[in-house]
């Protein structure tokens, strides 16, 4: 998909969920809304959620897709590299990034989003697993660093 075309289907998909999400102040229900709906708008997106800290620990939060892992080894792994780069990660073939952990072994590219709350503390990560190699790029991250900021 061209550029263009990935940027006007994030900005609908953030109207929608802006309207979606208009009257909630929850934010797990907030992330759980966003999740079904990437998930389900976006065809490339095999595994969709949130993983949140909870006492130093990773451990997974919304989400839609094949079984997640419940917890997620300290410092090892694309969300926590995002978590402690305190940046956007975009991995095109995680058999390449070292120490990659494989919730299913069908994931091939990875995008990780650190969340923050409204403080601007980081409090956990959207994680996003595509079947395909090279899934993601920058629009993926400019449309999702958009979108979950809908959370707070």
């Amino acid at each position: 998909m061209d550029k263009i075309k990935k940027q006007k289907r994030y900005q609908r998909l953030y109207l929608q969920l802006e309207k979606l999400l208009e009257n909630s102040n929850k934010p797990i229900t907030n992330m759980a809304t966003i999740v079904a709906v990437l998930h389900n708008k976006i065809d490339y997106f095999f595994w969709t959620g949130f993983y949140l800290l909870d006492n130093s620990e990773l451990i997974v939060g919304p989400y839609q897709g094949s079984l997640a892992c419940l917890k997620l080894k300290k410092n090892i792994g694309v969300c926590w590299a995002g978590i402690n780069q305190k940046k956007t990660i975009i991995i095109d073939d995680v058999e390449n990034f070292a120490g990659h952990i494989a919730c299913d072994s069908r994931s091939k590219s990875e995008i990780v989003i650190p969340l923050k709350n409204i403080k601007g503390e980081i409090i956990g990560v959207l994680d996003v697993d595509s079947k395909v190699t090279n899934s993601f790029d920058e629009t993926d991250a400019e449309g999702l660093e958009n979108i979950i900021k809908l959370i707070f």
